[in-house]
């Protein structure tokens, strides 16, 4: 049996940031959305070739067609893992989404199965429920011997035994549910748009040592050995859907994220006395602008144009915070700021060797700047 054989992998492989190499490296931009395509396999590794169709040439025309749409958008960014018959590893792909900070990474493939399988089915990661899942995954994994370094690169994984599967991190859980709504907006859209069959969103546990910071899925858009199915994701037409139905659960994934500020938000009352600007030596000043029950990246786009966000957990509260400095007068300005922004109750809070107190403690030891 062969079902989605490379890259589901993809998903886990984010977490391989510190020893992974690529060519490609990317400038961060934290005005714009990022998503990462991923075309499934590519140059000699060709995927499944159920019905005589190719999974790697039927993948990246989805791909390329998502990524046109989705540059139509000037608050989106989009990069592609590949954009032509190339093979790219598990680690390049990788390394391409990490250095792009990207906000999400969706990877496309065709699936394929000894059966009458058919329909469509979305991958997020986490523990295999069954068997199956387990097949699914060791079958991804095992693309890492492709590499003719894979002992190098992936630190004695074995994608064919169980034990190894204990040792996945689910770091990436903290995106678990941001993937599973984009996979159920995805999954939604095959049924409703293009009418096709869908098996679902799914979850199955891969390789992984070191942590993820993007949600992720894979799309399987049919079965190429149930040949009307190949049929029709071979074609253009049947392409040019699949591909919209994405574009649209990107996109209004995306327009979900941008109603979360302002969803769920708790507000601070604590107010500060204004005092005269100065210095205070080994105190770190930050606006809080909101906290709230929903992760958001921390970037300008999510924050109504406000740059230098930072984000911390305190128990089940993400706070949001506004500006990082030891000038109080500069935080007062950044305050001013957050406030013509529309966040009318931001404060100040202050923070000494890593821990909270008082702004007003923190004044008593303040100085006058040198001239």
């Amino acid at each position: 049996m062969k079902t989605i054989t490379h890259y589901i992998f993809v998903l886990v492989a984010f977490l391989f940031t510190s020893i992974l190499t690529s060519a490609h490296a990317f400038q961060k931009d934290p005005d714009k959305f990022v998503v990462v395509l991923d075309a499934g396999h590519g140059g000699h590794d060709s995927g499944n070739l159920g019905s005589g169709y190719k999974e790697k040439d039927i993948a990246l025309k989805i791909i390329l067609q998502i990524g046109k749409a989705l540059e139509k958008n000037d608050d989106i960014k989009v990069i592609y893992t590949r954009k032509k018959d190339v093979f790219v590893t598990l680690r390049g792909r990788a390394k391409i989404a990490n250095d792009a900070d990207a906000d999400l990474f969706v990877s496309v493939h065709c699936n394929a199965h000894n059966s009458s399988a058919n329909g469509t089915e979305t991958f997020v990661l986490g523990l295999h429920a069954n068997q199956r899942n387990f097949e699914i995954a060791k079958k991804e994994n095992e693309v890492i011997f492709l590499e003719a370094d894979y002992e190098q690169h992936y630190e004695g994984f074995d994608p064919n035994s169980p034990e190894s599967f204990i040792t996945l991190s689910l770091l990436q859980e903290d995106y678990l549910d941001q993937s599973i709504r984009l996979a159920r907006y995805i999954e939604d859209n095959f049924k409703s748009q293009q009418k096709r069959k869908s098996r679902g969103v799914k979850q199955a546990g891969f390789w992984v040592l070191h942590n993820t910071y993007m949600p992720s899925v894979l799309v399987e858009t049919g079965f190429l050995t149930y040949k009307k199915e190949g049929s029709y994701l071979n074609s253009k037409s049947g392409q040019s859907k699949m591909s919209k139905s994405i574009t649209d659960a990107i996109l209004d994934y995306k327009k979900q994220l941008d109603l979360n500020v302002g969803e769920n938000i708790y507000q601070d009352t604590n107010t500060t006395t204004e005092v005269e600007p100065q210095i205070v030596d080994n105190v770190v000043f930050k606006v809080q602008i909101a906290a709230s029950s929903k992760e958001l990246a921390p970037k300008s786009y999510n924050f109504k144009g406000l740059p230098e966000i930072s984000r911390e957990k305190v128990g089940n509260i993400y706070k949001y915070f506004y500006g990082y400095t030891s000038d109080y007068s500069k935080i007062k300005q950044f305050q001013s700021e957050a406030k013509a922004k529309g966040y009318a109750d931001c404060f100040v809070v202050a923070y000494q060797d890593g821990n909270k107190i008082d702004v007003s403690e923190a004044l008593k030891s303040a100085s006058n700047p040198k001239d």
